[in-house]
Formats: C-alpha cells, sequence, structure tokens
C-alpha cells in the first residue's frame, strides 16, 4: 500500500483533471477537496472517485470549466447554481455565500442545484465553523431517476442515500460535527465493498425480495440499502429529501444531458448561523467544548476502549497523516495509475 503526502496526491489530482479537460480553479479546488477526504480518513469520499468524475466529463455529465454562480438572492438566501461543474466547486461556493450573509444577517440560506457530486458535507460545515458558524447541509434528490434505498417496511426501492451534516464551532479550533447517510451504510461503501469482494455490515441491506443481506452484489443488483435507526431514521430521510430536492424546487433545473441519472436532480441546502447570535461567541465555543470533553470523560462500555466526541475520529486521523503521511488502499492507487496512463500523465 503506496503512502503519498497530501502535496503529492493534490498534484496529482491536479495533473489528472486538467489532463481530463478541467481548469485551473476547477482542478485546484478538486484537490482541496479530495485530498482533505483522504486525510482525514474518509477514503470513500477522496480520489477514489477520480476515474468516476473523469467518466462523467467524457459523458458530458459534468462541465469541468465551468464555474458556479447565482439564479436568484435575497439577503438572507441564495439559489446557487452549479453549472453542472464539480459539485464540490459548487458546494464550497454556496457555504462561502451562506457565510457572507449570515455574518450581517445572523442567518442565511444557500440552495444549490445543476451540480455534481458535492463529496464530503463534513468538509462544508467544518468551514462555517472555522468562521464562527454553526453549518447545516442537507443532501436529497440522488433517488429520484434511480432510487437505491427501500422505505421501513418496504421491499421497493423509493429513496437514496440522503446525508446530512452538522458542525459547531469550540474553543479549540476542533469542530464538534458529524456528516452521515440516513442509511446504514452509504453507497460509496458499497461499491468499494464490491470491488473488493467484502461483506457489508448485518442490517445495511435488502435483496431485491425485501430479505436481508450483506452481499454488496445482491445490494446493487436490484437490492436497497436501508435507513439507520429503522422507522426513525427512516423519517430523517425523508425529511433530507424534502429540505434537499424539493426545498431548492430541483426538479424545474434538471437537464437530461448533464448530471446522469443520480446527480441530474440533486438538490442541496446549507444553513449558515452565527454561534454568537445569542452570546458571546467565546461562551458557546467554551460550552461546546465543555460538553465534548464531557462526553469524553465518561468510563467506556465493555467492548469499547474510549468515548469519542462527534468529529473527533476525522480530527485524529487528519493529525496523523499530515504528520505520517496518507495511505493509499493497492486498488485505489492502481485505478489511478491506469487512469494515468490513459490521459498520458506521468504518475510515480
Amino acid at each position: 500500500m503506496p503512502t503519498k503526502t497530501a502535496d503529492e496526491l493534490s498534484a496529482l489530482t491536479r495533473a489528472l483533471l486538467l489532463a481530463a479537460g478541467a481548469d485551473e480553479r476547477n482542478a485546484s479546488r478538486m484537490a482541496e477537496a479530495l485530498v482533505a477526504s483522504n486525510l482525514c480518513g474518509v477514503e470513500t469520499h477522496g480520489v477514489v472517485h477520480l476515474p468516476r468524475y473523469v467518466e462523467a466529463i467524457n459523458a458530458g455529465w459534468i462541465v469541468p470549466n465551468e464555474w458556479p454562480s447565482l439564479l436568484r438572492e435575497t439577503p438572507t438566501s441564495a439559489l446557487v447554481t452549479g453549472n453542472w461543474t464539480f459539485g464540490h466547486v459548487a458546494a464550497k461556493y454556496a457555504m462561502e455565500v451562506a457565510i457572507e450573509k449570515a455574518r450581517t444577517q445572523n442567518v442565511a440560506v444557500a440552495g444549490i442545484v445543476q451540480a455534481n457530486h458535492i463529496g464530503r458535507l463534513g468538509e462544508y460545515v467544518e468551514l462555517a465553523a472555522a468562521n464562527g458558524m454553526i453549518g447545516m447541509v442537507w443532501a436529497g434528490g440522488y433517488g429520484a431517476e434511480e432510487p437505491a434505498a427501500v422505505p421501513f417496511g418496504g421491499r421497493e426501492l423509493a429513496l437514496h442515500t440522503n446525508p446530512l451534516s452538522m458542525g459547531f464551532p469550540s474553543n479549540d479550533g476542533a469542530p464538534v460535527m458529524f456528516d452521515f447517510a440516513t442509511t446504514t451504510w452509504s453507497g460509496s461503501k458499497a461499491r468499494l465493498a464490491q470491488e473488493r469482494h467484502e461483506a457489508m455490515p448485518p442490517g445495511s441491506a435488502v435483496d431485491r425480495e425485501g430479505k436481508p443481506t450483506t452481499d454488496p452484489n445482491e445490494l446493487l443488483a436490484g437490492g436497497g440499502h436501508v435507513a439507520f435507526g429503522g422507522h426513525k431514521g427512516y423519517a430523517v430521510m425523508v425529511a433530507v429529501e424534502l429540505l434537499g430536492r424539493m426545498f431548492t424546487g430541483t426538479d424545474a433545473y434538471a437537464d437530461e444531458a448533464r448530471g446522469g441519472p443520480i446527480m441530474r436532480r440533486q438538490g442541496v441546502t446549507m444553513v449558515a448561523m452565527r454561534a454568537d447570535l445569542f452570546q458571546p461567541l467565546t461562551d458557546f465555543t467554551g460550552r461546546t467544548s465543555e460538553l465534548a470533553g464531557r462526553l469524553r470523560a465518561v468510563p467506556p462500555a465493555p467492548g469499547f476502549s474510549e468515548v469519542l466526541a462527534p468529529g473527533d475520529p476525522e480530527r485524529r486521523t487528519r493529525v496523523e497523516r499530515e504528520r505520517d503521511g496518507i495511505p493509499v488502499a493497492d486498488d485505489i492507487w492502481q485505478s489511478l495509475v491506469e487512469l494515468a496512463a490513459s490521459l498520458d500523465v506521468a504518475i510515480t
């Protein structure tokens, strides 16, 4: 398993996307986003996606030299079109717009339409937290044409993985945050398990007959993801669909030639609100850190070595990988080598 520095992996990502038709600012932003995912240990949203993004460019689903813009705005809201560029580009742009509006208006909402896969949602709430904001992201619409998840108690596909994320600033620079799919397992993890001939955890999927399965092949051959937490997670999944796809009105902006069947009707809603809206920022961040510390101090239950606060695994992994380098699984590295060969990009 090769180990690469963040700079090495970023340079490779930029070179591959430039060769695939991206312009400099999009390639640089994508390198920033993908490598950041690998740095914090979320490999399923990192450089593993590069071959798929290049395929999407070749299919016309991603326009690699476009840039997001505003469709409409008010002092407290903005509807952003990605103009079918990379989703990571549109999502950072939208959160930055929301943050700037919230500086003067206290709370702001940004919606995103006409964009591709936005990657690790946690990046955007971390950006809000770094600016003294509470950040929230809801993303839906992925199952409008190709559903991948069953509703609670059902055996036919109707929804998708519908992720959400929230982040809260603390006084030590490490936000309390979470980022997860509302299905028990994410689609990216399932595809990776299939490629590696690995089983999924029990309770994460059903086959096409609605029977529980741990085989990713059965899931991806007409089976379905299931919601985390039974009927409660299912309700959250529906709420994310309403806040993502329906709230942004993304169906009105769908284009049959762009996005592909999963991303064509993606709708993302982002919220930024000032953490000092009702009290000084240092009071809020201090209480956030106090709560996180109190949680970590709880004695672990049998089978656990410690109690973590939300966001701790990503923070720890980022520190380790910035120091020691980023391990890249052999199969992922091989896919990058093959992609580089197809694009005539030198790789070491």
